[in-house]
């Protein structure tokens, strides 16, 4: 291709965003690409479920309607739509969008990305001895083998590359990551190598900023209120140049905000170790992002770095682990807090079982929070009760418990949503196989059929091994305490949002909280005073695991990563 400058705009950062995004970005102004996400870890297994109870189904169908008002225009526009939409069910989501067009009387070819689903193969490969070991615990595949829902390779770019040769209308995918279906059309228009690990890293922040719609558009701002609108909030739109430098910014006079700090909050959703951002494509060094303002509501990306990436892909399981049942009694005051405990304890006297994990939590007064805010009552509580366990049967009884509450301890409750039923525990388990086990397959559906169904062989990189480039100690600021406590003053405590913007997210068992200083002062007084000693204290009650502290100083910010 010929163009410098491409435009790709996101349209849903996940399945159930708003089902008017898509048209926003398509009448909003004219756009190259848009990308769209659907999948999360646990959105397979219900596909899964869905698609066998019924063989057509296994894809998100919500991409169907929000296309029927759209689908003309983006025809019209020359736009190519590239999503995961298709599940564990590509195929069939294809041949309902083609359907779809001929409603609309419109020829469609779709190009379809699969492979990833290996359910049906899994014993073929622990046969060829691939392990499929926990990641992040080591724990052993057997130990789950026989309740695995799901099984989905992460692919990255290179087979949505392929399948932008065929110029189609529409590119469906199974689990592509949300940061590759970004980087697919930036290889394809520019002709970047497949191994220019610096524009590719460039490419993988791009897709990062976008993943999450609207939350680098002014969506879970820490500074909510300088974003004038909410209203129509415009998702996010990444103009890449062909030297790999990225500007990001939404259609004009849509709602939302397009900041330094917006973009630099999205940063550092769901990220780890900060030099070590792990892609099936490349593996991208976040400490290397440079941000500036460029104008109103466009922000400039440059200088991102990267390296080959490992020969490894990830691959995402779901598992039957159980059941759970969560009950609810609402408590109003005087007194709710001491009522609320009184009413947790009759409960737990009485509730006996073979309970794995028992919760109980008061809503309204410390269930976020729990003794980090100390708050002596609360107008009602929301009593909340639950249990998981292996038994249907123990946690049958839990439920019938939780409304017998009402008429035997303190006044003034009742019972929020009857009697809890048992639920499916569904739990995530992560795992790694070679990328020269398995290939991506790509097919094309033009006039009614399937169409050059072939395998892409993905390059193999190398010798990849991460390094922890934690730092669990207080770094030696530059500016004395003196000088920063000079511009803090040392007479009154001040909230720590006063001073820093923060972002969380979340990856299996892992949380990652992200602390953005406001200014120069502010980076060196946190880089002293938030150790990660500080953050495991603060949350002892909620993190069970090691803490650990990475430090962004081109984004003025730290990342910690608290496991369990």
């Amino acid at each position: 291709m010929n163009r410098d400058v491409i435009r790709i705009g996101n349209a849903g950062g996940y399945w159930g965003d708003d089902p008017k995004a898509l048209e926003r970005q398509v009448t909003g102004g004219k756009l190259d690409y848009i990308t769209m996400d659907f999948l999360a870890e646990i959105t397979m297994s219900i596909l899964q479920k869905q698609r066998a109870k019924d063989p057509d189904l296994g894809y998100a169908r919500d991409f169907i309607e929000m296309l029927r008002p759209t689908l003309k225009a983006i025809v019209e526009q020359g736009t190519t739509v590239i999503t995961n939409a298709g599940g564990i069910n590509p195929r069939g989501c294809a041949e309902v969008i083609y359907k779809l067009g001929k409603e609309l009387d419109l020829e469609l070819k779709i190009a379809v990305v699969e492979g990833d689903n290996i359910l049906d193969r899994l014993d073929l490969y622990v046969n060829d001895g691939i392990r499929f070991d926990n990641m992040e615990t080591g724990a052993d595949f057997t130990a789950v083998r026989e309740n695995i829902e799901s099984a989905n390779v992460y692919f990255g770019a290179a087979a949505v590359v392929e399948a932008l040769k065929w110029q189609p209308h529409i590119i469906v995918t199974g689990r592509v990551t949300d940061t590759g279906i970004t980087l697919a059309p930036m290889i394809y228009e520019f002709g970047w190598s497949l191994d220019d690990w610096d524009k590719l890293a460039s490419g993988i922040v791009a897709g990062h900023i976008l993943e999450c719609g609207t939350q680098s558009t002014g969506g879970n701002f820490t500074d909510w209120r300088l974003v004038e609108s909410f209203d129509d909030v415009g998702y996010p739109i990444v103009e890449v140049h062909r030297n790999a430098e990225l500007v990001i910014t939404k259609h004009p006079g849509s709602g939302g905000l397009v900041s330094v700090d917006t973009v630099r909050e999205q940063l550092f959703y769901e990220m780890g170790d900060p030099k070590v951002y792990i892609t099936p494509d490349v593996i991208a060094d976040f400490t290397s992002i440079q941000l500036s303002q460029e104008d109103s509501d466009r922000v400039r990306v440059r200088g991102v770095k990267g390296c080959e990436p490992t020969a490894l892909y990830k691959v995402s399981m779901a598992y039957r682990d159980g059941f759970k049942a969560v009950g609810s009694i609402i408590i109003s005051g005087p007194e709710a807090r001491a009522k609320s405990e009184a009413f947790a304890n009759i409960f737990w006297r009485r509730c006996h079982g073979n309970f794995d994990e028992t919760i109980t939590e008061y809503v309204g007064w410390n269930s976020c929070h729990r003794s980090l805010v100390q708050t002596d009552d609360g107008c009602e509580i929301t009593l909340r009760l639950g249990v998981r366990g292996q038994e249907r049967d123990d946690i049958q009884r839990f439920g019938k418990l939780v409304p017998s509450l009402i008429l035997s301890g303190p006044p003034g409750v009742a019972v929020l949503g009857g009697v809890p039923k048992p639920q499916q525990v569904i739990s995530y388990w992560p795992a790694l196989m070679p990328k020269e086990a398995i290939n991506p397959v790509i097919v094309v559906y033009e006039q009614g059929q399937f169409k050059d169904e072939r395998p892409v062989s993905m390059t193999v990189s190398g010798n990849f091994q991460p390094k922890d480039s934690s730092d669990s100690r207080a770094a030696k600021p530059t500016q004395t305490m003196a000088d920063i406590r000079q511009e803090f003053s040392e007479s009154k405590w001040r909230p720590l949002g006063e001073i820093c913007l923060a972002r969380s997210g979340d990856k299996g068992d892992t949380s990652n909280i992200g602390v953005m200083a406001r200014s120069k002062a502010a980076y060196q007084f946190i880089k002293e005073f938030l150790t990660a000693d500080k953050m495991k204290s603060y949350f002892q009650e909620l993190c069970l695991g090691e803490v650990k502290r990475y430090d962004l100083e081109n984004l003025q910010g730290f990342n910690f990563l608290l496991e369990e």
